[in-house]
C-alpha cells in the first residue's frame, strides 16, 4: 500500500531519513509516481529532494537501472514537468554511478543518452518557472544531465558540447530570465575539466554557435540570439574566475578567447 501524502510530507518535515521497513523497490516506485506530479510541493519538495538524496546515499542502489530507465522514458511525456525532471533524476543516477562503480551497467548509460540527446536541443517549452507547476527548468536541469553525462561517458564530451550550443541557439520565444544561462554554462565548464579533452575538441563546439549567428543583421534581437549571448557571457565569467570546488579547466583561456569573438558580434566595442 502506498505511503500517503502525511507519511511523505512528514518525512520532509524531519529532513528525509531514510524509511527503513520499507522495500526499495516500493519507494522507487511511489518517487517515480510523484516525480510527474503537477503539485510541485509532491514532485520536487518531497521526492525529488528524497530521490536525490538517496540516490546519493547508496540507499537505491538495487532499483538505479529501473530509476534510469523510468527517467529516459519521460523524455517524450506529454506533460512538461514529467519531461524536464527527468534529467534531474538522471544526474542523480549517473552520479551515483560514477561515485560507486559497478552500480549501474556501463550500457544504461549510453541507453539513456540517447533520448535525452534528442530532447534537450528539442524541447519547446523552456520556462524556468510556472506558477501553477512551479520550477520547470528543462534548460537548466538538461544541463545539469549533460554534465553528468560526461563524467559517465567521458567519450561523448564533445557531442555532449555541442548538444549544449545547439540547446542555447535553438528556436525559442523564452528568454532566459530565471539563470537558465548560468546553468549552461556551468555545464559546459564542467565538461571542459573533463581531464584529457583536446584543445579542438574544447573549442570545435562554437562553430555551432557561429553558424546559427551566422547573416544577422540590423532589427530586434530575437530570444534565442538573446539567450546565445547571455550564455557565452556567463560561460566567460566562469571560466575566467573557474568553479570554486572545481577550479579552472585546462583550456579555459582559448575557449575564453573564442567566445569573446563571437561577443563581438553583438558587442563591438569590446577591446
Amino acid at each position: 500500500m502506498p505511503m500517503d501524502h502525511s507519511t511523505w510530507s512528514s518525512i520532509a518535515g524531519d529532513g528525509f531519513p531514510f524509511p527503513e521497513g520499507v522495500p526499495v523497490s516500493r519507494l522507487s516506485d511511489e518517487l517515480s509516481a510523484m516525480l510527474v506530479s503537477p503539485d510541485p510541493e509532491v514532485r520536487d519538495a518531497q521526492a525529488y529532494t528524497a530521490a536525490a538524496r538517496w540516490i546519493g546515499e547508496g540507499r537505491l542502489d538495487e532499483v538505479l537501472e529501473d530509476l534510469g530507465d523510468t527517467a529516459a522514458d519521460r523524455f517524450t511525456h506529454p506533460e512538461i514537468q514529467a519531461r524536464t525532471f527527468a534529467p534531474l533524476v538522471l544526474r542523480c543516477v549517473l552520479a551515483r554511478a560514477v561515485a560507486a562503480p559497478g552500480a549501474v551497467p556501463g550500457a544504461a548509460a549510453e541507453r539513456w543518452y540517447v533520448p535525452f540527446a534528442a530532447w534537450y536541443p528539442a524541447e519547446c517549452d523552456t520556462r524556468g518557472w510556472d506558477d501553477s507547476l512551479g520550477w520547470l527548468h528543462a534548460v537548466a536541469h538538461g544541463a545539469d544531465a549533460a554534465a553528468a553525462f560526461a563524467q559517465a561517458l567521458p567519450g561523448r564530451r564533445a557531442e555532449l558540447l555541442e548538444l549544449c550550443a545547439r540547446r542555447m541557439t535553438a528556436a525559442a520565444d523564452y528568454r532566459y530570465v530565471q539563470l537558465e544561462d548560468a546553468r549552461l554554462a556551468r555545464a559546459i565548464c564542467r565538461i571542459l575539466l573533463a581531464p584529457g579533452l583536446p584543445a579542438e575538441q574544447a573549442t570545435g563546439w562554437l562553430s555551432v554557435v557561429a553558424e546559427a549567428l551566422e547573416g544577422g543583421g540590423h532589427g530586434p534581437v530575437p530570444p534565442w540570439a538573446f539567450n546565445t549571448f547571455a550564455t557565452l557571457q556567463s560561460l566567460h565569467l566562469h571560466l575566467t574566475r573557474g568553479l570554486a570546488e572545481e577550479g579552472v579547466p585546462a583550456h579555459a583561456g582559448v575557449v575564453a578567447a573564442k567566445v569573446a569573438a563571437v561577443l563581438r558580434l553583438p558587442y563591438h566595442w569590446l577591446a
